[in-house]
């Protein structure tokens, strides 16, 4: 697995450290309750230097003493501009100062904010566990050095029982998050849909979770053209990957896209960013992830999981532009451009979810391109037709850390998406393309009221340019969908 550190919660004693990061706002006082006496002073030393105000970037930094630790001070700007975002920018450049410096355990002074209340516990104590993920599978022993095992957060007065009540659920949902991070980062030629499966069974067999895999063959039997089509142009068949967890509780079914690497088909995508197209098997990544947290929490939930796998290359067998194909539940879709590959595996993976009759559906899935357009690199579309659906989401959402914002599904945008030799069309151009991809999955979800469809393209993966400590995969949705069905205990 990718790395990331272990971490606790103290109060009252001197966190064990290499470095102490205190986050200080702009003219008030540094966050140093808790601390030792010689942290403390440290502390008071550095804000009192010549010109800190703790305005944002500002940064004092003592050595380290005989028997404590290097002590950071980081300036946070002014109390009512911070924000969660600028938490995190914090989190994470605290992270780089003590894996740069060598330093193997990391605390945190947290100071009083809405967003370091006792509510924000769980999503602080993720976040922290995260700051110093790494990717390193393929990096040489040498170039593994520095990490950061240990994090140490140190609440605000009056938090610390919330933070201590949120380690359990926090440590695990970090971990799958992580696991979703690991999958999304392999390269496709290492992580094909055969690989993709493997992983879902090992997972399968270490959480106790049910599996069932249809390959090409039964795919053909079950007359899930959508699937076999975009996989037709790759030496790697696809694969449809079923999870299933619990025996009590509500119904819930989750899909997320695998496309194990995207060159567009025949309609070929440029070459600028083609290497980020092993990314867009996040969706599956995250569901596949957040079967993982659910088996691990035992949630009184009955999960099923959905997961198609599928390579889009360009070949002699390659699907085509004006073909005709028909999916699992029996509509047939005109292709109108073979880089609208998502909406065809998912529409055979909904259609099977559908069928087994779910109390709710959500999918997920780097779908267009479009709903980065609307959102940026900010937060995910949501679609979805139930409003109270649409609610429980963005409230799950907020307490996760992650952004979901609602787009709209108009009557209108399934007209556009009528076939003329077919029921429907892949692609309908270029106005609107986030909310037509979402009308097109409409068709797929039988009598399920429901269902969201979740288009993460935007906040799947992240460049360092971003803000991001490193760049790569974020496990977008795994906090969210856990924090959703904790919720559906209920």
């Amino acid at each position: 697995m990718g790395h990331i550190a272990s971490i606790d919660v103290v109060s009252g004693s001197r966190p064990e450290a290499g470095l102490l990061a205190v986050g200080c706002f702009e003219d008030e006082a540094p966050a140093a309750d808790g601390l030792s006496e010689g942290s403390r002073r440290a502390v008071e030393r550095l804000a009192a230097r010549a010109g800190f105000k703790g305005a944002e970037e500002q940064w004092g930094q003592t050595e380290a003493g005989p028997d404590g630790p290097v002590v950071a001070l980081y300036g946070l700007g002014a109390r009512h501009d911070f924000t969660w975002t600028k938490l995190l920018r914090w989190l994470g450049r605290a992270a780089e100062d003590a894996r740069h410096g060598g330093e193997r355990r990391l605390a945190v002074a947290l100071p009083a904010h809405a967003e370091t209340s006792g509510p924000a516990a769980g999503r602080i104590l993720r976040a922290m566990a995260l700051a110093v993920y790494r990717f390193d599978r393929f990096l040489s022993e040498t170039d593994k050095a520095g990490r950061v095992e240990r994090l140490t957060v140190v609440p605000p007065a009056g938090t610390e029982a919330a933070f201590r009540d949120a380690l359990a659920v926090s440590g695990v949902v970090a971990g799958a998050v992580a696991f979703a991070r690991d999958l999304a980062n392999s390269p496709a030629n290492e992580a094909t849909p055969t690989w993709m499966e493997e992983r879902a069974r090992e997972l399968a067999a270490d959480r106790g979770l049910a599996v069932t895999v249809l390959d090409a063959g039964e795919l053909a039997a079950r007359g899930m053209g959508g699937l076999l089509a975009v996989g037709a142009g790759s030496a790697h068949p696809p694969r449809l990957v079923r999870l299933q967890w619990g025996d009590r509780g509500p119904r819930i079914a989750l899909v997320g896209k695998g496309i194990t690497f995207d060159t567009g088909g025949i309609s070929i995508k440029p070459a600028a960013d083609m290497d980020e197209m092993k990314y867009d098997k996040s969706g599956a990544c995250a569901v596949l992830a957040t079967a993982r947290a659910v088996a691990e929490l035992a949630l009184p939930v009955r999960l099923t999981v959905y997961a198609p796998f599928a390579e889009n290359m360009l070949s002699g067998s390659a699907y085509r532009p004006s073909d005709i194909v028909r999916c699992y539940n029996g509509k047939t879709v005109e292709i109108t451009n073979t880089d609208a590959e998502g909406r065809m595996i998912l529409a055979d993976a909904l259609g099977w979810a559908a069928e087994e009759k779910p109390d709710a559906l959500i999918e997920l899935s780097t779908l267009t391109g479009a709903c980065m357009v609307a959102l940026g690199h900010l937060a995910a579309g949501m679609f979805t037709p139930d409003d109270g659906l649409a609610g429980e989401l963005a409230a799950a959402a907020e307490e996760g850390g992650e952004r979901l914002w609602r787009l709209p599904l108009f009557p209108e945008f399934l007209e556009e998406m009528k076939g003329t030799h077919a029921d429907l069309r892949n692609s309908a151009g270029r106005w609107g393309g986030a909310s037509l991809a979402a009308a097109f999955l409409s068709e797929f979800v039988g009598e399920v009221k429901r269902w969201a469809h979740l288009d993460i393209a935007g906040v799947a993966n992240v460049k360092v340019e971003q803000g991001a400590p490193a760049a790569g995969a974020t496990g977008f949705g795994v906090a969210s969908l856990v924090s959703w069905l904790r919720r559906a205990e209920t």
